[in-house]
């Protein structure tokens, strides 16, 4: 009986040094953070996209080069370009697109939203043949 009651108070001494460790830790993260002043970030709209295609079937690898409005075919699939959107500081690298995919054959849309250059994983086309990502944003 003893020992069990000198075990509850190492655990309960236990966990309270614990909770009061993370309480400061916390503190003087949020303190830290509270003197950061965000950088200011410009996005810049954009004519085009750079899209890479790819057939899984054949293995054939193609770039499109897309204006906004235009729809243009990737195998079956037809690929909508809405905006690209690029960060001033960097056009050659963090570009961001809103596609609006179709399956011709099933005259369904497969895809609609926005693609990630970086991360094209991110939000991905889900298609058993054709995969679409971007590349950049085109600025000329």
């Amino acid at each position: 009986m003893i020992r069990a009651l000198v075990l509850l108070a190492l655990l309960a001494g236990t966990a309270n040094g614990q909770e009061d460790v993370t309480a400061s830790v916390v503190d003087d993260v949020s303190d830290a953070i509270s003197g950061v002043v965000p950088e200011e970030v410009r996005v810049m709209r954009s004519g085009g996209v750079l899209l890479k295609g790819l057939d899984k079937v054949s293995g054939d690898v193609i770039d499109v080069e897309l204006r906004v409005g235009e729809t243009v075919a990737v195998g079956r699939v037809e690929v909508d370009l809405g905006e690209c959107r690029y960060f001033e500081d960097n056009p050659a690298g963090e570009g961001f697109a809103w596609l609006t995919i179709r399956d011709s054959v099933r005259d369904a849309v497969i895809f609609d939203g926005w693609m990630i250059a970086s991360s094209p994983a991110l939000n991905a086309l889900d298609h058993p043949r054709y995969d679409v990502w971007v590349i950049r944003c085109t600025t000329a």
